[in-house]
């Protein structure tokens, strides 16, 4: 039998010890972890700039007719021409050249759906469906699983729905603020994020209780600088537009992740400071509630104060996970410590609440729902199929498949909604959006029979 030779051994066999510390760099120490990260922060600022436009911010692309029929207002594109041809106020759309085809801004196509819903067919969706006297949907997308494309589903929700007309707000909780560089947001430091309405909902606590210590006689708390300062900010400060026109953006950056750290000193000076409630009471306070129809949330990668606060606020929490062993066993596990964080803190107030005759407090989501991301139907069909048998109703049925278009998009920092069809073959482009269409025609049919059977109850109380 004939020896094996080098090149068939798998590559970890014959190493020498001295070429190996021929190729060793330099002991690491702290001031080498700030070159690296400082050369991390310019390589970022390099590819984030790939999707800025000349005068250094995000843009939104233009959209031609034939993307505004087929996707955005249902209407054949010899009428949508008649219409713009008999009212010559209407947004006329630009066009390269003097026969080209007809382009238009997000803006644009707002009004002109605005101007179908007034004048077209009643019979047609020409505007998003939301019943009046009814607060905004607030949506948590979650998993302390990282990897499963949560940002990225929280970011295609919301710019499907501002496509479908609604106006929404993305609040970004995770300090690596990949959501604020999607949407082209500017953070100097923490002050600019959640985490001054969280401070100021904690100051009012405060202030709060040292009302009822004067009434005992007892000398009040002092507030610091930080609660003092942050008494002076609402949410309204905090948001900041984006090159979406109906997109507003809550924004994060690194130093939010000191909240993690303060957020339970605060809970220890003050056992009764509701701190789960920081992030919805500062956003109704607001008015944030009807000035928007949808609030996104995407909350960091585990299950830290800040997405405490986000799921608590939320209506809805969708969970994207792997069809792989180790995502839903992970997911099985979050789900495990949902469970046992919020019943632990509902245990503990109702101690207090049972003793006082009050309320028990009881947390409560209109729906919860997990969603398949990063789909490869030939190879994990079978898992999927199981995973769903588990669920059941749980699990929302549509999978969301990874495309090529998806990628692509993503190395010019785009979601695939900013991407221009023109860069592609359009049968790669109408394939590529379907899965994220079809996940958005999942939330949005969970989104409208929850808003329905707000309704009806309204209407019956």
């Amino acid at each position: 039998m004939s020896k094996e030779s080098a090149a068939d051994l798998p590559p970890y066999f014959n190493l020498s010890p001295d070429a190996a510390l021929d190729h060793l760099t330099p002991a690491v120490g702290t001031d080498q972890l700030a070159e690296i990260a400082s050369a991390c922060g310019r390589g970022r600022d390099d590819l984030a700039s790939r999707g800025l436009g000349d005068e250094g911010r995000k843009r939104l692309r233009l959209f031609s007719t034939w993307e505004i029929t087929r996707y955005l207002i249902p209407v054949a594109q010899a009428h949508f021409r008649r219409v713009l041809k008999a009212n010559l106020d209407l947004p006329q759309g630009q066009s390269e050249s003097e026969a080209g085809a007809k382009w238009f801004t997000l803006e644009d196509v707002l009004r002109l759906r605005a101007f179908f819903a007034a004048e077209g067919r009643k019979s047609k969706d020409y505007l998003p469906y939301r019943p009046k006297g009814l607060p905004a949907k607030m949506v948590a997308v979650a998993n302390f699983k990282g990897g499963v494309g949560k940002t990225s589903t929280c970011a295609h929700l919301a710019m499907s729905a501002a496509l479908d007309g609604y106006r929404v707000l993305v609040v970004d909780l995770d300090s690596q603020g990949s959501m604020t560089s999607i949407f082209g947001g500017k953070v100097a430091d923490e002050w600019q994020t959640v985490f001054p309405l969280i401070a100021r909902h904690y100051a009012n606590h405060l202030q709060s209780d040292n009302r009822a210590r004067v009434a005992r006689g007892e000398a009040p708390v002092a507030l610091d600088d930080t609660l003092a300062e942050a008494l002076k900010i609402s949410a309204t400060d905090v948001i900041q537009s984006t090159h979406w026109p109906n997109i507003d953006l809550i924004g994060s950056q690194l130093n939010l992740y000191w909240s993690e750290f303060q957020i339970p000193v605060w809970r220890m000076a003050a056992r009764g400071w509701k701190l789960w409630d920081a992030l919805s009471e500062s956003l109704s306070e607001a008015g944030l509630l009807d000035r928007y129809d949808l609030i996104f949330f995407d909350t960091p990668p585990a299950l830290g104060y800040l997405t405490i606060n986000g799921l608590a606020a939320a209506d809805i929490l969708l969970v994207p996970v792997g069809a792989s062993f180790l995502e839903f066993d992970s997911t099985g596990r979050f789900f495990d410590m949902l469970h046992s964080t919020f019943r632990s803190i509902e245990d503990g107030e109702n101690i207090a609440a049972r003793a006082l005759g009050r309320p028990e407090l009881a947390f409560e989501w209109d729906a919860v729902r997990t969603i398949i991301t990063r789909y490869d139907g030939s190879q994990q069909s079978e898992l999927a199929a199981l995973m769903q048998a588990y669920l059941g109703r749980t699990m929302a049925p549509q999978r969301q498949d990874f495309t090529a278009l998806i990628g692509q998009a993503g190395e010019q920092v785009n979601g695939i909604y900013e991407a221009d069809y023109r860069d592609f073959n359009r049968d790669t482009y109408i394939r590529g959006r379907e899965t994220f269409d079809a996940t958005y025609a999942t939330f949005k049919q969970l989104l409208l029979g929850i808003w329905r059977r707000d309704e009806r109850a309204m209407q019956e109380g």
